[in-house]
């Protein structure tokens, strides 16, 4: 089936470069008959200063959810280690480390797509990033992606700088999710938690192909009782996209704010179909229809009614 993946990708390509929305490109993937359904997951978990520990807590919630058929597994934010900037720096990794090494093994052993939230990333002298990396069913790396929104605030009892820990990346990412048959089943945009305040980075998932974004996060028990939801079911609908919301959930290390949990699956009309409410580590799964979702975007076509010509 690789030709089927050159063809979308080269509509998807003249698509996106007439102006039209790439979505359209979906509609190409079904009539060539892929597979019109995907089981996922979200892990939720409460990482601590020792990578060891998180990653042995981690792997026994990854082979949960793939014992309950998922195929596209997704972890939080700094998932493997937590703690405070030094911390952090002092545990970042290259592209062979820990993290990555015990991510490519666990994918290949249970063959699914596996999105290892995010690590911290050692990337040159001085320079350490927050990024998601998504593994294939045979343990390949698919894409990486650096978190291009940083966390700097300030709140009533919350101050996070995250600026102090990570540089800012300055590339969006999406990819191709295969099937067990070899064809297409769907299109993975990449985000990380921050990232989930500005819209814009989302639409330009969605015009370069996305039908599903994954957002791993810490999302601070601050600010998430009353935005995580609204967020991700925002960011689902204005797009028709499913969305993977994959979060923290209680007290992590000194120099970490407290996460609000509740990670959850959207789907493109904005309708939560599975979340975590208790406020401790655990999976949820979800079926994503991705007939449903082009009915969807067919009968509401919001995307092809964008005027660009018109935003400036």
């Amino acid at each position: 089936m690789g030709p089927v993946i050159s063809r979308v990708a080269a509509h998807a390509l003249d698509l996106h470069r007439s102006g039209w929305p790439t979505v359209g490109a979906r509609v190409i993937v079904h009539d060539l008959g892929v597979p019109c359904g995907m089981r996922v997951a979200a892990v939720q978990t409460t990482a601590g200063p020792d990578r060891d520990e998180n990653l042995e807590a981690a792997a026994r919630l990854v082979e949960s959810a793939a014992d309950e058929g998922a195929e596209l597994v997704v972890l939080p934010e700094l998932f493997s280690v937590a703690g405070s900037p030094d911390h952090l720096r002092s545990h970042a990794e290259d592209g062979r480390g820990p993290t990555t090494t015990w991510a490519a093994d666990l994918a290949a052993r249970r063959r699914i797509h596996l999105l290892a939230g995010s690590y911290p990333e050692q990337a040159g002298p001085g320079r350490v990033f927050n990024t998601s990396c998504l593994f294939d069913p045979s343990g390949s790396v698919v894409t990486a992606y650096r978190k291009v929104h940083l966390f700097d605030v300030q709140l009533a009892e919350t101050e996070v700088r995250e600026s102090a820990t990570f540089a800012a990346g300055d590339e969006l990412c999406v990819a191709p999710l295969v099937g067990p048959n070899g064809a297409p089943a769907a299109v993975l945009g990449l985000s990380i938690c921050y990232d989930l305040r500005f819209p814009e980075l989302y639409r330009a998932l969605t015009l370069r192909g996305a039908t599903v974004v994954a957002v791993p996060s810490a999302f601070t028990a601050a600010t998430g009782p009353a935005h995580w939801e609204l967020l991700l079911r925002a960011r689902a609908t204005e797009n028709q996209v499913y969305v993977i919301g994959a979060g923290q959930v209680g007290r992590l290390p000194a120099g970490t704010p407290a996460c609000h949990g509740h990670s959850m699956i959207v789907d493109p009309w904005g309708q939560v179909i599975a979340c975590r409410t208790e406020p401790s580590p655990g999976v949820i799964v979800g079926d994503l229809d991705f007939a449903r979702q082009a009915r969807i975007r067919a009968e509401l076509p919001v995307l092809a009614h964008r005027r660009p010509d018109a935003y400036r």
